[in-house]
């Protein structure tokens, strides 16, 4: 995305670069930056968010990972012939696509990988600083958007890959979205150190389709006194996602936020579960279905059933977007630590906040309008937690060299976090990546 001298650019590291996802996102960006479509589905795009500083759509720079090797214009191609992408929206945006697709690098372990988990690391992390040093970048957030991982075996098991990103986000000073069930930062080998950075994060499981409703119904059933006896559901899904979450274990991960959102609705969990199908026929497009027994006055009782039927890319893209520009915006404010304001985008947040997506929609208008109130202030005020890769990119640590102190001019950034590190606590880029607790990655498959 090109964008004026005069404002700084963001970037946006997707973790799953050439996924479904991924790629409707960048589509998406340029499309809606450029006017071909409306931001339908973006929150952040809404009048209440316009004083928020949010960084523009134009000025946002993708990259990422991933472990595959199709180019993201022919993945357009596809999805576009798949009816998620509007006919000629992947055309018109080709080069940006192409732009993208030069910053994608790749991802692991893959088979055969002999790279140890601290190697794998070191590796991500040098991707993400480059990336952020070329493109003179003010700062970057990197985001999980990668197929759902089982969940890992206990303390002795290789660190699962979406925690080997999540370390590599960390140490090149980037705030981090895991948009997936996958445990990402929610792993013990990433939770200090996620603590100990200062860095704002937010997660995980984006609230997309059946769950969004379940958050909408399961207040419902409570504040009129409904009595639920029994909620049941099942998912019909292809594409990359269906085949991810063939795997029980997966499902198994994936569906534990599903249920998250009903206890914590309704304040208990009631029978049924729910049953995830791979229908390969059904390429990116899903229907849920929900089953829900219940007691109305004098036990008579009831039954609600309904019916998702949707693309779960289109419906995911906006929110990443919307994460994106959010978490950036934190960073450059100098928040830290989970987010827990940005709850209404997910299935098990992290942070404190309320359940109900309306308490959540409110709870992210006021942290719109607290991102607000800092613009114009200096954001080294006081902070000090921001800017992990601006301050590398002062200290000269392969960020960027000393051009994002220039660029700000005296706008402030929140930085210092990452020199803190380094030198009070040891954290920043000096640590060795072998310092990461857990047994080594020997090339295992994800």
């Amino acid at each position: 995305m090109s964008a004026s001298l005069s404002r700084p650019r963001v970037g946006v590291w997707l973790i799953g670069a050439r996924g479904s996802v991924a790629t409707t996102v960048v589509t998406g960006c340029a499309a809606v930056a450029a006017g071909l479509h409306p931001p339908t589905g973006m929150v952040t795009e809404t009048p209440a968010f316009a004083g928020s500083g949010l960084p523009a759509l134009s000025d946002l720079v993708f990259g990422g990972h991933d472990t595959l090797d199709c180019p993201l214009p022919k993945r357009a191609e596809t999805l576009t012939a798949g009816g998620v992408l509007p006919p000629g929206t992947a055309t018109a945006v080709t080069a940006e696509l192409a732009a993208a697709d030069r910053e994608i690098r790749p991802g692991g372990p893959t088979p055969g990988d002999t790279r140890n988990q601290a190697e794998l690391i070191t590796a991500f992390t040098a991707d993400i600083r480059d990336f952020v040093h070329r493109h003179d970048l003010e700062r970057a957030v990197v985001v999980n958007v990668a197929s759902t991982e089982p969940a890992s075996q206990g303390p002795d098991a290789p660190l699962p890959a979406s925690t080997l990103y999540a370390l590599a986000a960390l140490r090149a000073g980037c705030s981090y979205v895991n948009f997936t069930p996958s445990e990402g930062m929610h792993h013990p080998a990433a939770a200090g150190e996620a603590a100990r950075s200062g860095l704002p994060h937010a997660g995980r499981d984006g609230k997309t389709g059946q769950t969004l409703l379940r958050a909408v119904l399961g207040p419902m059933f409570a504040q009129r006194a409904l009595s639920v006896r029994a909620w049941s559901g099942t998912n019909l899904l292809g594409g990359g996602d269906g085949a991810a979450l063939a795997d029980p274990a997966a499902a198994a991960a994936k569906n534990a936020g599903k249920e998250r959102v009903l206890a914590d609705t309704l304040g208990t969990v009631p029978e049924g579960e729910v049953h995830i199908d791979d229908v390969p026929a059904l390429g990116d497009w899903k229907t849920a279905w929900d089953h829900i027994a219940f007691d109305g006055f004098l036990g008579t009782r009831m039954i609600l059933q309904t019916i998702w039927q949707g693309c779960d890319s289109a419906l995911a893209a906006p929110l990443v977007l919307d994460l994106a520009r959010l978490t950036a915006r934190s960073h450059e404010t100098g928040l830290s630590g989970p987010l827990g304001a940005l709850g209404f985008y997910f299935k098990d947040p992290v942070g404190e906040g309320p359940s109900g997506l309306s308490e959540q929609y409110e709870e992210l208008l006021r942290f719109g309008r607290t991102l607000g109130q800092h613009e114009g202030e200096d954001r080294r005020e006081g902070g000090g937690d921001g800017g992990g890769v601006g301050e590398d990119r002062r200290e000269g640590v392969g960020v960027g060299g000393g051009e994002g102190e220039d660029r700000r001019e005296g706008r402030g950034d929140g930085g210092g976090e990452g020199e803190d590190r380094r030198e009070g606590e040891g954290e920043g880029e000096g640590r060795d990546a072998g310092s990461v607790r857990g047994p080594e990655v020997t090339g295992e498959a994800r």
